[in-house]
């Protein structure tokens, strides 16, 4: 610690503000808030961090600034500036620099609706920002259609439109435009649909569809139905927008949500701003993590964010849990039930696949990214010394104690690696004894790895419960490996995980990724096994006999297959028939054969 530093920290008082951190560049690295400025900076040179950001941090820092504000709600807001100002090295970092569009409603005579990313502070309405282009699109469409507002750029002054300097275009004869240029319309009726679109901007679109369905029954009443007709047209095509566009609550709720899903060096915000009860903002972010942020902290720099961004003023926020924040006249709820719940779900609905798309991205650009992934999260589940890249699983086959025999399958990085799977024919066992067979198998393999001196796994998957994990120990222990390399055994019914040495199994979440790979694993071991018993029993049943006879090789014995369909058919067959299929030496052949059969019983 410099002198400077610890003479900073005698004087640094106690309130609340925000510090910089400087290194020997005077270089700023590190920007926080605390509402006890000497407390907060003071600890970080007085106590041991476990995260190694952090005391590399603290071995960095030559100078401390800070700035004293009024109150602890201050702090966030001045935090966050500072963050996008200075954009230091250990700072959560916001995954964003996009300009994202505002639609306008530019201050001139017949005002124009329009998409743009500039503001211009000319007495211009602005809604926005909007995350999406195509909402921007679909509003400023239903408003040309429904309140055919004009598009051209024309200075429609009432002196330029007294004089006659204007013809109208092809919009008004496309019904698009109701003619303000040459006064077709006045500004008295043409700034009545403006209202109605700022309303709807502002979210308010129950209030139009209550005014013009009102407007609408009075002139039916009056019997003017050609104008209640075109105003029942406006009335359904806004609410076919609301309906296609906007999630809308039953309840007219003013209030924002904010939901998080945390990564190992990321954090995944979502934002709904609910106007009316309709969601008219939705919009997710990433923060890169830096140092040892706690959630609490990163939702209230997330919320502070997108409020100041988007311009919110609610005075309720929803929340998951409370974050580390103060807003003056905030109330942050965590609703249990009813609508308020709901609206979270969307929330967490929307930032968890917002979590799983940018991970899958990643992993389209990096496939050893996913492995890495899903291994550690197998180590974690079953508590293994080291991550298990290379992992093999046995399963025993047999049907009636006949052909008994054996399969192991191997996955490297998470996946089949095929080239390395062998079966085997289970020698000193007779009859159905799976805990013998399952003895062999695992001393027979390991065994011969030993002796070759090729790389072992690091996990062992046994199809079956107690007893075979319990045989396969056995040999384990017998070749002098149980220890060095993890086993579990994975019980069909409930798929459970047993670990040796433990009656009480591990049940691991059915949607884990853990789970999954566990299983990929297992089934491929019985296919693999079972595949091999067929063709085994198929063979012993079928082509055993006809093995027997001299001279008769492979294609032969397919033609009398393929021709009698079985070994007793062949049998009942007459010489002709036989010299007629396979040509007159081999039908002698087997004729002798059958005759010879035939006398022995």
């Amino acid at each position: 610690m410099t002198d400077e530093i610890k003479n900073t920290l005698a004087v640094i008082p106690h309130q609340p503000g925000c510090y910089q951190f400087l290194d020997e560049n005077d270089t700023v690295i590190y920007v926080g808030k605390a509402k006890d400025l000497k407390k907060r900076v003071s600890s970080y040179f007085n106590k041991h961090h476990d995260h190694p950001k952090t005391r590399i941090l603290v071995r960095k820092i030559r100078k401390i600034k800070y700035i004293v504000v009024n109150s602890e709600e201050d702090t966030f807001l001045l935090e966050n500036n500072l963050i996008k100002k200075l954009k230091p090295r250990y700072n959560v970092m916001l995954k964003d620099d996009k300009s994202y569009p505002f639609i306008v409603v530019k201050n001139e005579y017949f005002p124009r609706v329009y998409k743009t990313r500039n503001i211009v502070k000319d007495g211009s309405k602005y809604f926005g920002p909007y995350t999406s282009v195509q909402s921007v699109n679909a509003l400023l469409d239903i408003f040309r259609r429904v309140y055919k507002i004009r598009t051209c750029r024309l200075n429609l002054t009432p002196e330029n439109i007294a004089a006659g300097k204007f013809k109208v275009c092809l919009e008004y004869h496309i019904k698009r435009c109701e003619g303000p240029c040459e006064a077709l319309q006045s500004l008295a009726e043409y700034n009545k649909n403006i209202e109605e679109i700022i309303e709807i901007l502002k979210g308010n679109v129950a209030i139009i569809e209550r005014q013009i369905h009102e407007k609408m029954q009075t002139l039916a009443g009056q019997l003017r139905f050609e104008e209640a007709h075109r105003l029942k047209e406006k009335l359904l095509l806004i609410q076919n927008f609301r309906e296609k566009s906007q999630v809308v609550s039953n309840i007219n709720y003013n209030l924002d949500v904010f939901s998080i899903e945390e990564a190992e060096n990321s954090a995944y915000i979502n934002y709904l701003h609910v106007v009316n009860g309709a969601v008219n903002q939705a919009y997710t972010f990433e923060y890169k993590k830096k140092l040892d942020e706690s959630p609490e902290e990163l939702l209230g720099m997330g919320i502070v964010e997108m409020r100041q961004r988007f311009g919110s003023d609610m005075k309720e926020v929803i929340v998951p849990f409370i974050p580390d924040l103060k807003l003056p006249d905030v109330e942050f709820t965590i609703p249990q039930r009813g609508e308020k719940r709901k609206l979270l779900n969307l929330s967490e609905k929307n930032v968890k696949q917002y979590k799983i798309d940018k991970l899958k991205k990643a992993e389209m650009l990096n496939p050893e990214q996913r492995a890495t992934r899903i291994l550690k999260g197998v180590q974690n589940d079953l508590r293994l010394k080291e991550i298990p890249w290379h992992i093999e699983c046995f399963d025993n086959s047999n049907i009636q104690g006949t052909n008994p025999v054996a399969a192991c399958v191997v996955f490297k990085k998470a996946k089949p690696s095929k080239k390395d799977y062998r079966h085997y024919n289970v020698k000193t066992v007779v009859g159905p004894d799976d805990f013998a067979s399952m003895r062999e198998i695992i001393e027979r393999r390991y065994s011969r790895l030993l002796n070759e001196g090729a790389p072992l796994p690091q996990l062992i998957v046994i199809d079956g419960g107690k007893g075979q994990l319990h045989a396969a120990v056995e040999s384990l222990q017998k070749i002098g490996l149980y220890g060095k390399i993890a086993i579990i055994g994975i019980a069909k019914r409930l798929e459970e995980i047993y670990f040796p040495e433990d009656p009480i199994p591990l049940y691991i979440d059915k949607s884990s990724e853990t789970l999954k790979l566990i299983q990929q694993a297992r089934d491929e071991a019985h296919r693999f096994g079972i595949t091999f018993h067929r063709q085994k029993r198929s063979k012993s049943q079928t082509t055993s006999e006809l093995d027997q006879v001299k001279g008769i090789g492979p294609e032969t014995k397919k033609r009398l297959l393929i021709y009698f369909k079985s070994i007793r058919r062949i049998k009942e067959a007459t010489k002709e028939e036989l010299i007629s299929v396979i040509g007159k030496s081999k039908g002698e052949i087997i004729w002798k054969w059958i005759t010879r059969e035939n006398e022995q019983l």
